[in-house]
């Protein structure tokens, strides 16, 4: 008979207790994407040149989205309003899995990041958010004489 060192009760509680503190948390990310499950979701990558940041965020008004950068921390807000009919005598929700209100999201970003050469765009319901590096962490060629 196969017996495991933890039974599934356990394992099950402990994934609970897990959901439950994430949830206590709060959305959190980090250039290193420590944060899940928050809105809008995110997706960050790097090149040579720049830090790309992609939110996704369809049905979202951009003239909702304010895109910061204050000490070294990239901070995406805004609200998100609700497309439902109001409840009343003649109608009702019944299913409502869709994020509304208050949002934000704060990324660190790293020090060879230029917060002066930040650029936004939303287009198909994402937010593109482009960081340039700065131009001393770039890399070059030294010549040799």
């Amino acid at each position: 008979m196969y017996r495991t060192w933890f039974p599934s009760d356990l394992i099950a509680e402990l994934e609970r207790l897990q959901r439950q503190g994430q949830r206590l948390a709060g959305p959190a990310s980090s250039l290193r994407g420590v944060g899940r499950n928050g809105f809008p979701a995110i997706n960050i990558g790097g090149t040579p040149d720049s830090v790309e940041i992609y939110a996704f965020a369809p049905g979202l008004d951009p003239a909702t989205v304010e895109v910061t950068v204050e000490r070294g921390v990239l901070t995406l807000s805004g609200q998100r309003s609700t497309e439902l009919p109001v409840e009343n005598k003649t109608s009702a929700v019944h299913i409502n899995e869709r994020f509304t209100g208050r949002f934000s999201r704060a990324v660190s970003l790293s020090d060879d990041l230029d917060s002066e050469r930040v650029s936004a765009k939303y287009s198909d319901g994402v937010l593109h958010i482009s960081v340039k590096r700065k131009q001393s962490a770039q890399p070059r060629r030294i010549e040799i004489h």
